[in-house]
């Protein structure tokens, strides 16, 4: 019998989470990605970095996170890590542009498997395109403090030319807040990216619903 060859998954529209150990108010990644997937969130990617965790520390998470999303039916995206996320069969990898450049990602995770790249101006979108990424980020959009490397905001102009010129799904991102999502969702966002909104909530399952929601 011929074997079905496999599909790359779809991209989702709503709410992409993100798992941030820093903000979540001690309590686990793996316990934040629970809540989360209680919300309703199906796109959930693992996003901590060496020296904060080990590999083996992240290894460990990302097996539990796994299980997790597979058994919810929840995409599941590494940040960074190709190794990692060929060890717990992720179904993709999201890098930056310092990082692995996407035809070396693809090579080593294989033509199945989502690959996004986050990208700050047009001429990085329209070399996504070019490289084969499946998606981008785009941002950030306003001010954030999340990542301890971000750059300047880019601001709601480029989101503009992503919706306008882009053949790409792309998620928004950056300092965006439930105070700020109807701007970013009137100027034509369909999938965004809430982090310390959502891991430094008190009630993560209830905040992952209600901005879940508000995105569809």
């Amino acid at each position: 019998m011929k074997q079905k060859t496999p599909s790359k998954p779809a991209f989702p529209t709503g709410v992409y989470g993100i798992t941030a150990a820093k903000f979540s108010a001690g309590r686990s990644n793996v316990e934040v990605v629970q809540q989360m997937i209680k919300g309703g969130i199906r796109l959930i990617q693992y996003r901590e970095k060496r020296p904060h965790k080990s590999f083996a520390e992240m290894l460990e998470e990302c097996r539990a996170i796994r299980h997790l999303t597979r058994e919810a039916g929840v995409l599941f995206i590494i940040n960074d890590y190709p190794a990692i996320a060929q060890l717990v069969d992720a179904d993709g990898v999201h890098v930056g542009q310092d990082d692995f450049p996407v035809p070396a990602v693809r090579q080593l995770i294989g033509p199945h498997k989502l690959i996004g790249l986050s990208t700050h101006g047009p001429q990085q979108a329209a070399a996504a395109v070019a490289a084969g990424a499946d998606y981008i980020g785009v941002g950030p959009i306003y001010s954030t403090q999340t990542k301890e490397d971000v750059c300047a905001p880019v601001g709601l102009g480029y989101l503009d030319h992503v919706v306008r010129t882009c053949p790409l799904p792309f998620v928004a991102i950056g300092g965006i807040k439930e105070h700020n999502l109807g701007e970013v969702l009137a100027y034509g966002a369909t999938t965004v990216c809430l982090v310390t909104e959502i891991v430094g909530a008190a009630d993560i399952t209830a905040t992952s619903s209600r901005l879940q929601a508000a995105c569809l």
